[in-house]
């Protein structure tokens, strides 16, 4: 029973429905994100209003195909519509999201929806899409049929979603005081009557079941080609890589000139002293050699975004299926390993999909190897340090080292599941099946919307956990004495110099190392706070790349990159991988692995730069 003022209404559906994109167009930004309590399960809530001025409480729960759940997503989708987590009231109204140019999958899940006694409205979303394809819906034939509400909605377009709202408002001024009906797990013949009676339902309401437009066919006849559809992935990946230089340049540089402004001034106003060091080598220089990397990672999740709204993102998956397959894993790894170029954390996360568990273990573990958006700051500074961007053939050649660690991450990731599923994990795995969702143009809103959550999360590490460890650094680098090397910091990192000297690490760098594992981009800032303190820029020179380049042999720094392509993730993604597994033994097997795979390339990449450079 919801004792809460607000009524809580839940969205559930099918994935691919549209149901995300119909959360952000009623909330806008009035949205909170959280996990599940004992799982990593995302929660999604926020704040709506009816047609009338209702306020409402809206929940988007995991996107499932049955209440018969095979995953912990379906788990929390099953569990919330029957009042079985304690921090989630049961809903007042459940509305079921369904794409209408696929009534025949996902009226399915409307009709187990229905089975639980739930006062629920069916929205059928894309509803334009289906218009344009000539699918002739009636939805008042189907609600009588089906004795609930039917509703057309657009998710994308705020006008296309009146009658939803109405029929929120008539749900929430006469609700149902019937009981909840008892449940028990579907068996897979009451699925299969189901889908007849769905279709039954279908044909008594004179609506097509729903197949892909024939220009859904023609273009994937070339998207999903074994061949030209790698090639033209590859090209997809490629520029993405270019862009995250070329597109970003402009905003980068009016960034640092505003942190390099800001520090001037207050050098020039400021007297010499500690209060001067904190504000100019301290804060400004921690914290802003690292926004200033904001724009390049908006750019990269600007192509991941539009990949997904566009329904490219499936195909990417299908495509590579038999790539996956060749080193021994399902075809399902691909999604979590490609969420990981963003964060490995949700990468992890979404390995909760994959119902074996060798395959999922083995994809947990090779997550890290996947190079996350944390990384950029790292790689772009090192890249603008020491390859110049010189065109090769009409590209950059820095977007092009760029997509080369990118690749040497892949690559080494694959490598490592092909030798868990060779001599570890070695049991057959099932063939892959997924649903293939038609094309779309993205939607503009949700674009601005992801985007706007990224620099929100991105900004919010600068300013807490970036800021408090550039400050820790510091405090490190300037007492008890100066200069920087008779500091704790210089202490420390002299200290355990000798063991990364093999891989061509200074004491600077050590430094960086150990705090960067609190999250990526720190080692940025901690490097422009150690340089700044230590002031081993050549006169003239303002940027923390040029005090790199005169400090920084080209084989050291290579070795550098190749350590970031490899060194364990961040500590959050070691307690999500705990989380997950339910074990610290794989915690710290990847913890391991990845260390001993991080020293041994950098050490071979910095022994082979020596002899060849």
């Amino acid at each position: 029973m919801n004792h809460h003022p607000m009524p809580l209404i839940a969205l559930a559906g099918c994935p691919n429905a549209g149901k995300s994109a119909l959360f952000n167009r009623l909330t806008g930004s009035r949205q909170k994100v959280a996990n599940y309590a004992g799982v990593t399960v995302e929660r999604k809530e926020g704040l709506a209003h009816t047609k009338s001025g209702t306020p409402f409480r809206l929940l988007d729960l995991p996107g499932a195909y049955s209440l018969r759940a095979r995953s912990p997503d379906e788990a929390v989708t099953r569990d919330v519509l029957l009042g079985k987590l304690h921090e989630v009231e049961l809903p007042d109204l459940v509305i079921c999201v369904a794409d209408a140019t696929n009534l025949k999958l996902h009226l399915r899940f409307a009709l187990e929806l229905k089975q639980l006694g739930i006062p629920i409205i069916l929205a059928l979303n894309m509803f334009d899409i289906a218009r344009r394809r000539g699918f002739k819906i009636d939805c008042a034939a189907l609600s009588n049929q089906l004795g609930i509400p039917v509703v057309s909605t657009v998710a994308v377009r705020q006008g296309d979603l009146d009658a939803l709202l109405a029929s929120i408002d008539h749900a929430l001024a006469n609700p149902t005081t019937g009981e909840q009906k008892a449940w028990h797990e579907p068996t897979t013949t009451e699925l299969r009557n189901l889908s007849r009676s769905a279709l039954h339902l279908l044909d008594r309401a004179g609506i097509a079941y729903g197949v892909p437009p024939v220009t859904t066919y023609k273009i994937d006849r070339i998207l999903l080609h074994p061949v030209l559809g790698l090639l033209i992935l590859t090209a997809l990946m490629f520029l993405m890589f270019q862009a995250v230089f070329t597109w970003s340049q402009w905003p980068m540089d009016q960034i640092d000139h505003g942190f390099t402004a800001l520090g001037g001034w207050l050098g020039t106003v400021l007297e010499d002293g500690y209060l001067k060091s904190f504000l100019v080598d301290g804060a400004i220089a921690g914290v802003g050699s690292v926004i200033v990397f904001l724009p390049q990672i908006l750019v990269l999740y600007l192509f991941i975004l539009l990949l997904e709204d566009s329904g490219y993102m499936a195909r990417a998956a299908f495509l590579l299926d038999r790539l996956m397959g060749g080193v021994g894993l399902h075809g399902k790894s691909f999604i979590p390993l490609l969420s990981s170029y963003a964060c490995a954390i949700p990468g992890i996360m979404a390995t909760r999909t994959i119902e074996h568990k060798p395959d999922r273990l083995t994809t947990i573990l090779i997550a890290p190897l996947m190079t996350c958006s944390a990384r950029i700051p790292v790689y772009t500074l090192i890249i603008a340090a020491f390859i110049p961007a010189t065109p090769v053939h009409g590209f950059n050649l820095q977007g092009i080292v760029m997509f080369g660690l990118y690749m040497l991450g892949l690559l080494a990731g694959l490598a490592v599941a092909f030798i868990l599923k060779r001599y570890v994990y070695t049991e057959q795995v099932d063939s892959f099946v997924m649903e293939l969702p038609t094309y779309k143009m993205p939607s503009l809103h949700n674009l601005a919307l992801g985007l706007l959550e990224r620099a929100r999360i991105f900004l919010r590490r600068a300013g807490r956990i970036i800021f408090l460890v550039a400050i820790l650094i510091w405090i490190l680098s300037t007492f008890p004495a100066a200069p920087i090397e008779h500091s704790f910091a210089g202490i420390i990192g002299i200290f355990l110099a000798p063991l990364f000297a093999p891989i061509g690490f200074n004491w600077q760098m050590v430094i960086a190392l150990i705090p960067g594992m609190a999250a990526r981009e720190v080692a940025v800032a901690v490097l422009g706070t150690v340089y700044a303190v230590s002031n081993t820029a050549t006169e003239g020179t303002s940027s923390l790349a040029a005090a790199l380049h005169g400090a920084w042999s080209l084989p050291t720094a290579l070795s550098f990159l190749v350590w970031y392509v490899f060194a364990p993730q961040c500590i959050s993604t070691l307690a999500v991988i705990k989380r997950e597994t339910n074990s610290a033994r794989f915690m710290w097997a990847s913890f391991s692995y990845l260390m001993l795979l991080a020293y041994g390339a950098s050490f071979a990449t910095y022994r082979i730069a020596v002899a060849l450079l």
